[in-house]
């Protein structure tokens, strides 16, 4: 049985029923192959029952609203890393919160009135205050000050206004000064609309871009502080403002922020939530365990949003809500699944913070529509499969990200690079399926789609949470796959497999003639050499023009001086081959993250895991669950294993333990040296499809491995630079990268293009 979970606001409720309801009601709706049927919240399930059942056969549940407001707040704190938000004079800086840190807080929830709920935990929850004074109240006098048709026209026209002409400040009444003995300023409101009784007049007088402003700031400042003096009633250092009336309006949170600020004496912060919108929904979907949707587990999980709105958000990782499975990940992803692409898709409109890029068409033929919403939310899936990597040193404070988009420079020269990168990617996509007019014209959807998304980053950063380079990079390969580009380097990748596989016999029996430290020094210098292959990379681009793969590698090897920008290496020699006479402990097992297909796992990493098995040491090559430019595959590396076994005993044996190889035909390289030590080789999925990794969502399988190794190997840029540089794990590390990029070396290692990266690291206590 698949699950679908649709949440949708009363006002799209014209487009399901062709009614023209509006309102800020929310609905939770499933929809699978066995059921048809809606749980719902809010006024509207009793509004517009008869109808869904009249014009849709639809019977819907009624749940409460307060319950549902409390279950999906609890469940968008416990499982979006980057839900919760601050919102100060523009600037929104997200808030980490710790699940099991989370209660007690307050959750106002402002729809047409206000609701002030004290939460003390799962279905712990007492709505203690309230007002009359809310979303409501500000549209219904904004409609007749102002004849605003809408909601959305009123609160932009606050945009433009000035509330000085109408509200009385203190500095009216002071001549123009602060009261500076009881700390107010000049500009603090005396009065809301108080200039209106002392001058001479009428409505039509006053404009209604300062009569929408006046009121927002009226109604805001108020709901701040009643907010406030509950928080301070009940001894809560935490309130989070969700509902309709906020919708993501920047003024009206500072107004908000402001208040809590102004009145706590700036002991307190107002929080907001990225999807506040939808609290109702989400928990009228939690619902449904209660109702006999036992096997949740087994299926995954969509948010879907209705007609066009757009899809934004980060993959971002926390513990799930109530009862479920605590290994269970919630991903938000970038973008929508199973778009049907039927036209090349505009590019957004010029001044628009519409995520635009593609649409849903609204029928087959040429014609897209457009957005019906300009709501930032994302796109959830419920992965039973992903969890945290158990050798983290400490998942709470582990980031990923080594780069930190929120600083514009960063941002715009990282948004720049993937920009000028996209001809080339679009290019080798469509080459990848042959060059047709379908390729064509889904490379194109899919240049405008990305385009589109990163224009909408630059103009507005924060928009999808806060995001890394590691994300930005998903967002890219998130979109291929939409657009049907599955692999974009499959001919690429099988070509450079095939030179790199060619030449393997050669570079075993050089290593195999070395002393043992020669030849650890060798590999990891083959290592880092090999990881210059890498159509991430513009340089690297730029050099597969000038040669063949394997005059690249032999270039790259003949520039592998020490020292290393960062070069470790002889702690790691120690490591592994002992001092003093000292002989060293074996590693159990290693775990080895690689990158590149071709050279760099076949010259790279696979003769460095030929060396860990003949040292007794279990090896488990890890790699992308979905394919990421030309990354190598979990799925491509058993193939690649049996072609290099073809000229390796060592590596035979290894794949046959690791079940890997069963009875493999082969005429082994170095079969003689029978007396050396052999250990399996296995290959497991890392759960990913990005050149980047997230350690707190790896596959299950990835994690099980995890539990008996006791040395990690990260390779590439990706792996080890972008992310992970600086994490820590309880058991030994290697990091091992070419740098290719000349900010990265600049801002990482204060080093160059091609400087290269040794750090071993034991364990993190």
């Amino acid at each position: 049985m698949s699950v679908w979970i649709l949440f949708i606001p009363s006002s799209f409720i014209a487009e399901i029923l062709i009614l023209g309801v509006p309102g800020p009601c929310l609905w939770g709706l499933v929809l699978s192959r066995r059921m048809y049927n809606l749980q719902v919240t809010g006024g509207g399930a009793y509004k517009f029952a008869d109808l869904f059942k009249e014009r849709l056969g639809v019977s819907i549940e009624k749940e409460d609203e307060m319950h549902c407001l409390v279950s999906g707040a609890n469940f968008l704190l416990k499982a979006i890393r980057h839900e919760a938000f601050t919102h100060m004079e523009g600037e929104k800086e997200f808030v980490q919160i710790d699940p099991n840190d989370l209660y007690p807080y307050l959750l106002v929830n402002v729809g047409s009135g206000v609701s002030i709920i004290k939460v003390d935990g799962e279905g712990k929850f007492e709505r203690v205050s309230g007002t009359n004074v809310g979303g409501g109240t500000y549209w219904g006098l904004g409609r007749l000050l102002t004849k605003c048709k809408s909601f959305d026209e009123l609160l932009e026209l606050s945009q433009k206004g000035d509330n000085s002409a109408i509200d009385m400040l203190v500095g009216d009444i002071y001549g123009g000064m602060d009261y500076s003995k009881i700390g107010l300023s000049a500009s603090t409101i005396a009065s809301s609309f108080g200039k209106a009784i002392s001058e001479n007049k009428e409505l039509d007088d006053y404009r209604p871009e300062d009569i929408s402003l006046s009121l927002l700031r009226m109604i805001s400042y108020n709901i701040g502080q009643i907010s406030y003096l509950n928080a301070l009633r009940f001894g809560l250092k935490r309130i989070f403002f969700g509902g309709f009336f906020i919708r993501g309006h920047a003024y009206t949170m500072d107004t908000i922020s402001f208040a809590v600020h102004f009145w706590s004496k700036g002991e307190m912060q107002a929080m907001f939530l990225r999807h506040e919108g939808f609290l109702g929904a989400l928990g009228a979907f939690m619902s449904y365990e209660k109702h006999g949707l036992d096997d949740l587990m087994s299926h995954q999980l969509v948010e879907r949003f209705p007609m066009g709105a757009p899809y934004t958000g980060g993959n971002i990782h926390g513990p799930p809500l109530g009862d479920l499975n605590e290994k269970i990940s919630w991903m938000e992803k970038f973008v929508r699944r199973g778009t049907e692409i039927t036209a090349p898709v505009p590019m957004t409109p010029s001044k628009t913070t519409g995520l635009g890029g593609f649409e849903v068409p609204s029928s087959r033929g040429s014609a897209l529509r457009s957005d019906a919403s300009a709501l930032n939310v994302g796109v959830l899936h419920l992965v039973p499969t992903l969890e945290v990597f158990p050798l983290l040193a400490d998942p709470k404070t582990y980031e990923p990200n080594t780069i930190d988009l929120s600083d514009q420079g960063e941002r715009e020269y990282w948004l720049k690079v993937l920009s000028e990168h996209l001809p080339d990617l679009v290019d080798t996509a469509v080459a990848s399926e042959g060059g047709t007019e379908d390729a064509k014209r889904r490379g194109d959807a899919f240049a405008r789609a990305f385009s589109a998304h990163l224009a909408r980053l630059m103009e507005e950063p924060a928009a999808y949470g806060k995001l890394g380079l590691a994300n930005l990079l998903e967002l890219r390969e998130e979109c291929l796959r939409e657009f049907q580009f599955v692999d974009a380097y499959r001919s690429i990748k099988q070509r450079e497999n095939e030179a790199s596989l060619a030449v393997l016999p050669d570079l075993l029996e050089e290593l195999d003639s070395m002393s043992e430290e020669a030849r650890l020094l060798t590999l990891i210098e083959g290592v880092l050499a090999a990881n210059i292959f890498d159509w991430g990379s513009r340089a690297c681009v730029d050099l597969y023009h000038k040669g063949t793969i394997i005059e690249i590698y032999r270039m790259s090897r003949n520039k592998m001086q020490r020292p290393w920008r960062i070069d470790d290496f002889d702690a790691f020699k120690e490591r592994m081959l002992g001092s003093g006479g000292k002989q060293p402990h074996r590693h159990k097992r290693a775990l080895l993250f690689v990158d590149n297909s071709g050279a760099d796992v076949i010259l790279g990493m696979l003769p460095l895991a030929r060396e860990f098995i003949r040292r007794g040491t279990e090896v488990v090559l890890v790699a992308n669950s979905l394919p990421a430019l030309n990354d190598v595959t979990a799925m491509e590396l058993p193939d690649i294993v049996a072609g290099a076994a073809k000229h390796c005993d060592i590596l035979r044996r290894a794949a046959e333990m690791g079940g890997l190889l069963v009875d493999a035909m082969v005429n082994p390289g170095d079969g003689s040296k029978k007396d050396l030590t052999s250990a399996p080789l296995m290959v497991v999925e890392n759960g990913c499809g990005s050149p980047c990794i997230d350690l707190r969502q790896v596959s299950s399988e990835l994690a099980a491995a995890a539990k008996d190794a006791d040395l990690v190997v990260l390779e590439g840029m990706g792996r080890a630079l972008h992310t992970n540089f600086n994490a820590q794990f309880k058991c030994e590390a290697l990091k091992l990268a070419m740098v290719k990029n000349q900010r990265l070396a600049e801002k990482l290692i204060k080093g160059n293009i091609y400087d290269c990266v040794c750090r071993y690291e034991p364990p993190s206590l």
